[in-house]
């Protein structure tokens, strides 16, 4: 039979313990977390690979996915529901695809990827250029859509909005959630996986494509809602603009969780000029567009992924003039001499920066 013996924590266990707990206090808990401890949602979790594409998939009209693999068959960095991947295609054009894969999966991520064809020419160069055995850039997994654990959820998924969105309805399965899925699209010939959503056990899936429901209101998916409830919605701007405006009229318990990889119009900008301090090119800023996307015209290789002022990747210091700070990342003494230039502005008429 074996015996076991309690001992009594030496003085300098005990003293550790009391420290322990006192930071859990101050950093964690205190009214002082949110200044001390700041969330930071966006995490690089990998680093650049080159992956090769090791199945292309027609998953609806328009609308192809892609497997991708490392080529010795490496296991790939882990990720959670929300995560996405910064892709750089063959042309060096640099784009952001969620990850609508098994987390559990590490000898693949897949992404699915819509045709526009007035867009940007991203999804056009995949769909017209990227075949299996093809080898393409990635950086990540970042993720800048947490998926948090509750007891109730409602998702929102509008067309390819739906790539976020299903990996987290798999999760909220597995943890035995309450889930209610409303699936939007144009038709049911445009909306990608619903073969897969509905074989996902509980919860309640709601395909409404516009050809049978009309136009979606963002007051009535709202209100589907359980007090308390996670609500995440990824689709069209206006309708994630518009939810986001009447969820704090319409709930006071339920939290909304959104995401966007275009770039959000700037509102109330002023034309300004920024010189590139390792260059000496000076870069015209019109009012209606971000520092970030007229840098770009010189410089296409500036790093960048969110467009939306909180993952810090187009982070660069300041060297002369004084910043309209819009962004929500920066502490106060980073403002002083950094800024997102993706977001951020001059408040005079010129900028320097160290790029």
């Amino acid at each position: 039979m074996t015996t076991i013996t309690a001992h009594e924590p030496s003085r300098g266990l005990r003293a550790l313990a009391r420290g322990a707990r006192a930071y859990s206090t101050v950093f964690a808990a205190g009214p002082a977390a949110p200044y001390l401890s700041r969330a930071n949602p966006v995490r690089r979790v990998g680093y650049d690979l080159d992956l090769v594409v090791d199945g292309r998939t027609e998953e609806a009209d328009d609308v192809v996915s892609l497997a991708l693999r490392h080529p010795d068959g490496d296991a790939l960095p882990r990720w959670r529901p929300g995560a996405h991947l910064d892709v750089f295609l063959p042309s060096g054009a640099q784009r952001q695809y969620s990850l609508c894969g098994d987390p559990t999966d590490r000898s693949r991520y897949r992404i699915a990827v819509r045709r526009i064809s007035d867009g940007g020419g991203g999804s056009v160069e995949i769909h017209d250029r990227v075949r299996v055995g093809d080898r393409i850039t990635v950086r990540g997994p970042r993720n800048a859509f947490p998926f948090v654990d509750v007891e109730d959820y409602l998702f929102v998924a509008g067309g390819i909005g739906i790539t976020p969105i299903l990996p987290m309805v798999r999760e909220a399965s597995r943890r035995g959630a309450r889930w209610r899925l409303v699936y939007l699209g144009r038709s049911l010939a445009t909306m990608p996986f619903l073969d897969e959503l509905r074989d996902v056990p509980g919860g309640r899936l709601e395909v409404r494509p516009d050809t049978d429901f009309g136009i979606p209101d963002a007051a009535e998916l709202l209100a589907l809602a359980e007090p308390g409830a996670a609500i995440y919605l990824c689709g069209p701007t206006p309708l994630i603009d518009a939810a986001r405006a009447l969820q704090p009229l319409l709930s006071t318990t339920s939290s909304l969780h959104s995401e966007r990889f275009s770039a959000p119009p700037v509102v109330g900008g002023r034309p300004f000029s920024v010189r590139l301090a390792r260059t000496g090119v000076t870069v015209p800023v019109d009012a209606d567009e971000s520092a970030l996307a007229a840098i770009r015209r010189a410089v296409p290789g500036v790093r960048y992924s969110c467009q939306q002022g909180f993952c810090g990747s187009c982070k660069h210091r300041v060297l002369e003039g004084t910043v309209e700070h819009r962004d929500t990342k920066l502490r106060p003494a980073e403002r002083e001499t950094e800024m997102l230039i993706c977001v951020s502005r001059a408040e005079g008429d010129a900028l320097t920066i160290d790029l």
